[in-house]
């Protein structure tokens, strides 16, 4: 498999970065002490990844079987996992009929899933994606985040705040310093992307807010917080810790997903039926 080296592309984003003017003497934020600073804000720079199962279920699930792929056995077991939701009782607080249409999406997983398709995770789905994702910043102006899914990549905007001229997969994201706080607010996406592979999902109304804090130089706590009326009665946050990768040869990996769902997106083209699922003897 050929690696996956963003360099060339941060490399310009930082060169274009750098050399936008500098903030005003009083409004640049202190990085906190300890912690590692760039243009006098926390330097978020490098590979982080998040820890856990929010990927497969934001919400408390209890370990399950994957009937589909029973020929694997244990191996595809969905594993268990606690909330990740800090507000309320930890659940999403879905409005009746957006909880109908998780059931939907939940019941026919895997084929409906974004994911399955090799489209892109939106947000905040992409942070806690058991895949790595790396941080780009420079001592001004805007910053990058690459992922390998999908190729993905997002600018976080830190001086053009206008609208999204259309709703797309990853949105918009507005991000502005809050003391030591990166806050990220991402509008526009598309009702296609899912927060996990539990078939729970948004509107193309969704506004999520998040929330960058670097805890010390390899730890970085992420909050988002979630708003759409047509699908949820209210705001709900999540949280959870990533952390940096720090091994020597730490690289983002290349993930080209789209020779891998043709089977699932034409199925019916090339003669294919899903397995069946087992039978108790």
């Amino acid at each position: 498999m050929r690696i996956r080296k963003p360099a060339v592309l941060a490399t310009l984003f930082l060169i274009a970065a750098c050399g936008q003017a500098p903030e005003q003497a009083g409004q640049s934020a202190q990085a906190g002490a300890g912690l590692p600073a760039l243009g006098g804000h926390p330097d978020l720079n490098g590979i982080w990844q998040a820890l856990g199962t929010a990927h497969w279920n934001v919400e408390a699930h209890s370990a399950e079987a994957i009937d589909q792929a029973w020929p694997l056995g244990a191996i595809a077991a969905i594993p268990a996992g606690n909330t990740i939701i800090t507000s309320g009782d930890g659940s999403i607080p879905y409005l009746p009929a957006a909880r109908a249409l998780r059931d939907q999406n939940r019941a026919a997983w895997p084929a409906l899933d974004p994911e399955a398709k090799c489209y892109m995770l939106g947000v905040p789905r992409v942070t806690y994606h058991n895949m790595p994702f790396q941080i780009f910043q420079g001592e001004a102006g805007d910053l990058l985040m690459v992922y390998p899914f999908a190729a993905t990549n997002r600018v976080i905007h830190m001086s053009d705040f206008t609208p999204p001229p259309i709703d797309s997969w990853m949105g918009k994201s507005d991000g502005v310093w809050d003391g030591s706080t990166l806050v990220v607010t991402t509008t526009g996406q598309n009702e296609f992307t899912w927060l996990d592979r539990a078939g729970n999902h948004h509107s193309n109304q969704l506004k999520v807010t998040e929330r960058f804090s670097l805890l010390d130089r390899d730890h970085l706590r992420y909050e988002a917080t979630l708003e759409d009326p047509l699908t949820y009665s209210a705001p709900w946050t999540l949280a959870l810790t990533l952390y940096r990768l720090v091994d020597d040869n730490a690289q983002l990996l290349e993930h080209k997903c789209v020779p891998f769902a043709d089977k699932l997106l034409y199925s019916d083209l090339l003669g294919l039926t899903p397995p069946a699922p087992a039978v108790a003897p």
